[in-house]
Order: structure tokens, then sequence, then C-alpha cells
């Protein structure tokens, strides 16, 4: 049996009733974990991260999981979670099944754990927690960004001129102008940024 997320009374809403609503948000919320690991722990801990792992996926909203190891002369490893909303974040985080996982290698590290919850903009290209190990050059962010900005002023404006058409008020310079650059900047900070910059994370943090 297939999801069905059709909603057949958007047919008849109006232009205000739809644009009142919540645009969706996939992956708009990151939690950034710092462990400090001791050195002679390594081997343990990483056992431990093969069983956190698998459980931190069965939570509802998760949207995949990223380990940054200790670079040479560091023990801290960096471990990037994404969920769908800031709620499901919570459930994960505050669970029983973590508190308890991770209570098991509190001795296997020389400080206490650091979580930051980061959402949509703020993680397209610094982690907080992990600015140091994963910074990206700004000649690299500028060409990622301009890669994405260039199609968009492109498609948005097109896709939306059956609207303008429609709505005689969008015909305005400053209300067209507005309303390309909030759907603009929508997609980019939840929908292509938090993809995109997983896609070419290979290049972009070289």
């Amino acid at each position: 049996m297939t999801h069905d997320d059709r909603k057949p009374e958007w047919r008849t809403a109006t232009v205000s009733d739809i644009s009142a609503l919540d645009l969706p948000r996939p992956d708009r919320v990151t939690i950034v974990i710092e462990h400090d690991v001791s050195p002679a722990a390594a081997e343990r801990y990483e056992q431990w991260l093969a069983r956190i792992i698998p459980v931190s996926a069965r939570f509802p909203g998760h949207g995949g999981v990223s380990v940054i190891r200790p670079p040479a002369g560091s023990h801290r490893y960096t471990v990037t979670l994404r969920f769908d909303t800031l709620e499901h974040a919570e459930d994960w985080l505050r669970s029983d099944a973590r508190r308890k996982l991770v209570a098991e290698i509190e001795t296997l590290l020389d400080h206490a754990e650091k979580v930051e919850t980061v959402t949509g903009i703020e993680f397209w290209f610094v982690p907080p927690a992990a600015a140091q190990q994963l910074r990206a050059p700004p000649h690299k962010q500028f060409l990622l960004t301009l890669s994405v900005i260039y199609p968009l002023t492109m498609l948005v404006p097109w896709a939306l001129h059956p609207l303008r058409e429609w709505l005689p008020a969008l015909r305005y310079l400053l209300i067209d102008h507005l309303l390309v650059a909030a759907v603009i900047v929508g997609l980019m900070t939840y929908v292509v940024m938090p993809r995109y910059t997983r896609l070419v994370a290979g290049w972009l943090y070289r």
C-alpha cells in the first residue's frame, strides 16, 4: 500500500489559503554532536557507533547520518544527523534509547558530549560544531551557490508566469520580485542546498 499525500481540497483553495500554509521542509534540521574520544578507546567507540547509528535511523523523520572521524593530531569525532522536523529531532535526542546508549560510552570520552541543533541556511556550508574540520573555501561557496542561483533565476520566473496571468497583483514589479526571491531562497534553504552540499562534499571541503 502506498501513501497518498494528495490534497483534493487544494483545487478550490484561494491563493491566500495556500500562501498561508507552511512549505515542506525536508532535511531542515541537523543535529551536530562532538565526542572527544580517549585515544585508547577509539576501537570501542567505533563499535558503539555501529550500534547507535541503526537505532537512530529507525526514528521517524530520520534523514541520514554522517561521521567525521578525527584528523591527524585530534581525537574528536563529529556526528551529524538530519531530521525532517525539529520535533522528530527532539524525539531522538530525548529518547530513553539514546540516553542509555550514550551512558555506555561516557567513560570513553575526555569531555561530556557537545550537542547543537541547526536548521535551514545555517548548515549550508559550515556546521557550527565542526567548523574547524569542515570549512568550505569561500571561492567554492561562491561557485556552488552560483551554480544553483543561476538556473533558479531562470526557472522560477518562468514557472510563476501562469500565476502572474491569473493574479494581476503579481504583475507589479516589487511584488513580482519579492515572490521570485522568496521562492528561490526557500528552495535554496530547504530543498536544494542540503542535498547539493552532501552530493559534492568530497570537492567542497577538500
